[in-house]
């Protein structure tokens, strides 16, 4: 491949690092910086917007199924999270850790959570539990150093 030396940024552009990341000198992109597309689209509909909105309405009140899911994912769009509530004991031992398994795993047997509510507050238990463990680690480490 030749190297392009018609590039806009082309004299400002250091080669790359050998693990692909920019080299020094060459930050990128800015923050916050748009591409020209989006801008020039923007642009265009600017002051439309009540305009297309009231047009996907109509559209969707005649029939039209794309226009209905439209408006309706963005009326009510899918939840992507949820509160959990049910009965969880006190963690203060990676023992009281398994108990909460057991009583996570009879909640979603009972049908109070979902199989992935369950799974995500399980995780939330199991990195409690990696930090009470370390804290333990450590506080048995303190004990050892300060007894020599």
């Amino acid at each position: 491949m030749s190297k392009n030396n018609n590039r806009n940024n082309g004299a400002k552009t250091d080669e790359r690092n050998p693990d692909g990341t920019f080299a020094t000198g060459n930050p990128g992109r800015p923050r916050g910086a748009r591409h020209k597309v989006t801008q020039a689209i923007e642009a265009m509909l600017e002051g439309q917007q009540e305009a297309l909105t009231q047009a996907a309405i109509d559209k969707a009140l005649e029939g039209d199924v794309t226009a209905l899911r439209l408006c309706l994912d963005r009326i009510a769009p899918a939840r992507k999270d949820a509160p959990v509530s049910f009965a969880l004991p006190d963690i203060e031992t990676a023992e009281d850790a398994a108990n909460v398994a057991r009583s996570l795993l009879k909640a979603l047997a009972e049908g109070e959570v979902t199989p992935l509510e369950a799974a995500s507050v399980m995780a939330v238990v199991e990195q409690f539990r990696r930090t009470l463990e370390t804290t333990e680690i450590e506080r048995r480490i303190t004990a050892l150093e300060e007894s020599k």
